[in-house]
């Protein structure tokens, strides 16, 4: 199943989302224009690694093998960013393929309008980067040696997702429905289809091969933008009664 429209209208353009979508687009097209090794690079430079942000292990020390020894030989530069918890904002930027950028621009472009809407630009953003980190943060606690660097939007986008369970459950999303040799359009509750979202995080994170996906950041995530949207929600100014004197 595979959600690609709703019908939820908002009442203000989304330039955030618009912007986020473009920078990660741009970075990803930076990444292409990369050598292998020096991709590699880039992505462990500004990726989250759990080893490196807790002060386990050198920036040099997690890159894979070969791209250790050809950045020795040909005497690279290969620098962290300074504070190395800057990597967990640079992290949401960068993604591994097309379709791993293509997926979470499609739910960004989905569910991240209508809460832009309700949050406001400026709140929005702050929101977006706020789950993004605290899902970074859950994935680390439950790999704190890993050596491999987390990267994609995917945990700060999770957020949004909670934050849509939470404001908006009953907008209607229309979803693509695989069955067998058969492609159907069907019309579905968004709070059901997030539900059956997260639930599959939580399902998936329960399994042996997990094929390098940061399950426990989606869980984070929806669970922190599912707590946090209404502290964010902009509070609604009370009217004024003016009193008449006789």
């Amino acid at each position: 199943m595979i959600p690609f429209r709703d019908e939820n209208p908002t009442r203000s353009l989304p330039i955030v989302v618009v912007a986020l979508i473009a920078a990660n687009v741009v970075v990803f097209l930076h990444q292409l224009l990369l050598s292998d090794v020096e991709h590699v690079v880039f992505v462990y430079t500004h990726g989250a690694i759990p080893a490196v942000l807790l002060g386990g292990a050198d920036i040099v020390e997690v890159l894979p093998p070969p791209v250790r020894a050809a950045v020795l030989v040909a005497d690279l530069p290969v620098k962290v960013l300074q504070p190395t918890w800057l990597t967990i904002l640079t992290a949401m930027f960068l993604h591994g393929g097309l379709l791993h950028l293509g997926s979470n621009m499609l739910y960004l472009w989905i569910f991240g309008n209508n809460v832009e809407d309700v949050l406001g630009h400026v709140r929005f953003l702050v929101f977006y980067l706020v789950c993004g980190a605290l899902a970074a943060a859950a994935q680390i606690l439950m790999s704190l040696r890993s050596p491999v660097p987390m990267i994609g939007a995917s945990g700060a986008i999770a957020g949004v997702l909670g934050a849509y369970y939470v404001k908006f459950p009953h907008a209607r999303v229309q979803c693509l429905v695989f069955l067998f040799f058969f492609i159907t359009v069907v019309m579905l509750p968004a709070g059901l289809v997030l539900l059956i979202w997260f639930l599959l995080q939580i399902l998936n994170s329960m399994g042996s091969a997990q094929g390098g996906v940061a399950f426990f950041a989606h869980i984070g995530g929806f669970v922190a933008g599912w707590a946090l949207i209404r502290r964010f929600e902009p509070r609604r100014r009370r009217p004024r009664y003016i009193r008449w004197s006789r």
